[in-house]
C-alpha cells in the first residue's frame, strides 16, 4: 500500500455515529462508571479522543512509537528540553530558529542547561563539540532559514556513541520528504502550524519518539506542564494532514522552478535551496530525502537592511509575514523578523546576512510567482540596479 493510502485510511471512521471526519470532542471532562474506571479517557489535559487521534495518525506517519501534540512548535520543543537535567549540556545547529534559540538561552541556560551552536552540515564538528555531559543533540535539516543539510545517519551514530538523544526538527521537509526515526533519530519534532496544518489556521507542535518509553515521558511533561493542543485545532491539525502529500509534491515543484530563477538573477548573491546542485548539501538532501522542500532563501549583492526590506515590502502574492508552509507563498526578513532574537553577531556567523530574504513557496502558479519576484526586484534602491546591471 502506498504511503498516501495508508495516510488517507488512517484517519479513523468514528465508529459510533459511522462520520467520515474525525469529530471534535470539546469537552473538559468525562463520565467515569466508578472512580478509576472510564473509556480511556477522564480529564481533557490528560486526553481526549480528537488529540489522541490527531498523535496516532503523525507518529505513523513519522513511524513513531508514539506522538504528543501540544500548543505551539515550541511548548513540544519545551517539553523535549525537560528531558534533561542542570549541568547536561545541548549541542544545537548553530542556523537555529530564533525562537528555539531563546527558549534555550534565556531560559533554559539559567537553569545550568548549557548549549554549544555549531554547524551540523560538518559531522565532525558535531563530534567535537560532545563533550561527557552532552545528552542531547539538536538538529534542524534542512536549517531555518538558510537550509544547510545535516547527515542525520552520521549524526545518530554519534548520538548513539556518546549515548545522548538525538532530536531532529523535520518541519521543513516533513514527513513526506524525510523520516528522521528510519535514519537514526530518537525524536522528532514539528511545528505542526507549518506543512502539517498547512492552511495558515492554526498554531500547532507535535512530539514523535522512536521508542514507547520516550513516548511516555514526553506525555509525562505533555500532562504535567498542560501545553495541550485543544480538540477544534486537534481536528484542523488533521482536516490539514489529509492532503499533506498533494500539497508537498506541489510546493516542491515549484520551488524548484523559482530556486532556478533566482540563482540566474543579476541582482541576487546567494541563493540557498537544496534542489539546486549548486548547494553544498545537494547530494546528502538527495540521498536522505525525498524532495528539497518548499522553502527557499537568498541574499542580495546590495546586502543591507535597507534593501531587504524594499523588496519584501513590494510584492503582491508573496505575503510580508511570519510562519511558513501554508497555502500561499509568504515573504520574509529573517534578520528582523524570524531571527531577531539572535545577536547579529552569531546571525551573521550562521550566514543569516542583512539582506537574507525567504520565501515560503505556496500553491499559486509558478509562473505568477515569477512574475510577482521580478517586479519586486524593480523596488531595489537604485545604487543596486545600478550595480547590477539592471535597468534604473
Amino acid at each position: 500500500m502506498s504511503t498516501i493510502t495508508s495516510l488517507i485510511h488512517s484517519i479513523p471512521v468514528d465508529p459510533q455515529t459511522g462520520a467520515i471526519a474525525v469529530p471534535i470532542y470539546q469537552t473538559s471532562t468525562f463520565v467515569q462508571e466508578a472512580p478509576g474506571v472510564n473509556k480511556g479517557y477522564d480529564y481533557a489535559r490528560s486526553n481526549n479522543p480528537t488529540r489522541e487521534t490527531a498523535e496516532k495518525i503523525i507518529a505513523g506517519l513519522e513511524g513513531g512509537a508514539a506522538a504528543s501534540a501540544f500548543a505551539s512548535g515550541l511548548a513540544a520543543i519545551d517539553a523535549v528540553i525537560k528531558l534533561l537535567k542542570a549541568g547536561d549540556e545541548i549541542v544545537a545547529v548553530d542556523d537555529i530558529y530564533g525562537g528555539a534559540f531563546r527558549l534555550f538561552h534565556k531560559v533554559y541556560e539559567k537553569f545550568g542547561i548549557k548549549v554549544h551552536y555549531v554547524d551540523t552540515a560538518d559531522t565532525q564538528a558535531v563530534f567535537q563539540a560532545i563533550t561527557p555531559a552532552t545528552r542531547l543533540i539538536w538538529l534542524e535539516t534542512p536549517t531555518n532559514p538558510t537550509l544547510k543539510i545535516s547527515d542525520i545517519a552520521a549524526i545518530s551514530r554519534i548520538a548513539k556513541a556518546s549515548n545522548c538523544l538525538l532530536c531532529v526538527d523535520n518541519t521543513f521537509a516533513s514527513p513526506v520528504l524525510q523520516q528522521p526515526l528510519a535514519l537514526g533519530a530518537d525524536l522528532v519534532i514539528h511545528s505542526a502550524t507549518k506543512y502539517l496544518g498547512g492552511h495558515s489556521d492554526l498554531i500547532a507542535g507535535v512530539v514523535v519518539s522512536k521508542t514507547p518509553q520516550l513516548g511516555e515521558e514526553i506525555k509525562f511533561y505533555q500532562n504535567a506542564c498542560g501545553a495541550i493542543l485543544s480538540p477544534f485545532d486537534s481536528f484542523l491539525l488533521i482536516r490539514g494532514i489529509e492532503t499533506l502529500h498533494l500539497r508537498i509534491r506541489q510546493h516542491v515543484a515549484s520551488a524548484q522552478v523559482v530556486a532556478e530563477y533566482l540563482e540566474q538573477h543579476p541582482a541576487v548573491d546567494k541563493v540557498f535551496y537544496p534542489g539546486l546542485p549548486s548547494h553544498p548539501g545537494h547530494a546528502l538532501a538527495k540521498q536522505q530525502s525525498k524532495g528539497f522542500g518548499g522553502i527557499i532563501s537568498f541574499s542580495l549583492k546590495d546586502d543591507r537592511e535597507e534593501a531587504a526590506t524594499a523588496f519584501v515590502t513590494s510584492t503582491h502574492y508573496f505575503k510580508l509575514a511570519e510562519s511558513l508552509g501554508g497555502i500561499k507563498s509568504l515573504v520574509s526578513h529573517p534578520a528582523t523578523m524570524t531571527h531577531k532574537s539572535i545577536p547579529a553577531e552569531k546571525r551573521k556567523a550562521a550566514g543569516v546576512s542583512d539582506s537574507l530574504i525567504r520565501l515560503s513557496i505556496g500553491l499559486e502558479e509558478a509562473t505568477d510567482l515569477l512574475a510577482d519576484l521580478e517586479q519586486a526586484f524593480k523596488h531595489l534602491p537604485q545604487p543596486a540596479l545600478a550595480e547590477t546591471g539592471l535597468p534604473a
